[in-house]
């Protein structure tokens, strides 16, 4: 019966999936109550703004001072590669210093999407609202792989920097759940820039299965915010760690590359758009088509015609 243990799989993780669109809705409620306590906290006096100021020196001073570490497993390109199954491809940490390595090329027909994201960037929750079921299509399908790397650019970097560490834990604890975790912080993004608290960020990864304590002790902890601001200023300086693309250096977030050809789209909310440029960049033998699944009753009937 391994056609229908395969339905039954997948039953589960569409009910996993639906648990955390519903988690994520009562955590961004959560997120607006808080949001309002605190406006209503800063108009109170600047006494806030102050406690808040050391607090920044204080994490200034904490990561300027902090040694070099290494980095999250699965993450040795500065990006964790998710393949069929939603399965991350493992990798060890990145050494301190070293050079991130360019995964091995897909199998010919396997369209490679490398996506850059900040967390807090509204144009990346723009591009994940609009193309976040193409992008299942293309894992589920075994069409795609979907490497992910987060950075950290905006102006608000302690906010994007505690959310990519907090995808790093994931990655590195529990990088099967990855996928999952960056949608949902993707979709999921507070609206005025400020970023989610490490209970919050611990919240999402119990949401999607990767609940463990291994993972909230590296998400408060901030484990690898030192590997974030490399990361970040790597991708930044250039070269990007990936064979067959001309891009020099990632400018801006979402840097969208599709087998190494930049995604720049008139439009990043059109998901037509990016399904249309993953064809060009796959070639005329892919399909973006998906094949409706067989009912379980005629399964089963092909089964027994083949026996």
């Amino acid at each position: 019966m391994p056609k229908a243990d395969d339905a039954a799989e997948r039953q589960t993780k569409n009910a996993r999936r639906a648990e955390a669109r519903e988690k994520a809705r009562q955590l961004r409620e959560e997120q607006r109550k808080k949001e309002k306590r605190n406006t209503l906290l800063l108009q109170g006096g600047i006494g806030v703004g102050v406690v808040a100021a050391i607090g920044i020196v204080a994490v200034l001073i904490l990561n300027s001072t902090q040694p070099a570490a290494p980095g999250p497993r699965n993450m040795a390109s500065d990006g964790i590669t998710i393949g069929a199954d939603y399965v991350a491809v493992t990798t060890p940490g990145l050494a301190p210093e070293a050079t991130p390595q360019p995964l091995p090329e897909n199998e010919p027909g396997v369209v490679a999407v490398n996506i850059w994201v900040d967390y807090l960037c509204p144009a990346c929750g723009a591009f994940e609202e609009a193309n976040a079921e193409t992008l299942r299509f293309l894992i589920e399908s075994g069409s795609a792989t979907v490497t992910v790397h987060p950075i950290a650019i905006l102006g608000n970097q302690g906010a994007s920097t505690r959310a990519a560490n907090a995808a790093a834990c994931v990655a590195d604890r529990a990088p099967n759940s990855f996928f999952d975790y960056n949608e949902l912080l993707l979709t999921s993004q507070p609206g005025d820039g400020t970023g989610w608290s490490d209970e919050q960020l611990v919240d999402f990864a119990a949401s999607v299965g990767a609940g463990s304590s291994a993972v909230a002790e590296c998400i408060t902890s901030g484990e690898f915010t030192s590997w974030v601001t490399a990361a970040t200023n790597r991708a930044l300086a250039g070269p990007l760690p990936l064979e067959g693309t001309e891009l020099a250096a990632v400018q801006g977030t979402p840097t969208v590359l599709v087998n190494g050809d930049q995604y720049l789209p008139a439009n990043i909310a059109d998901p037509t758009e990016f399904q249309q440029f993953v064809l060009q960049a796959a070639g005329e033998d892919f399909t973006l088509n998906p094949s409706p699944e067989p009912e379980e009753g005629a399964e089963e009937g092909s089964e027994e015609g083949d026996e």
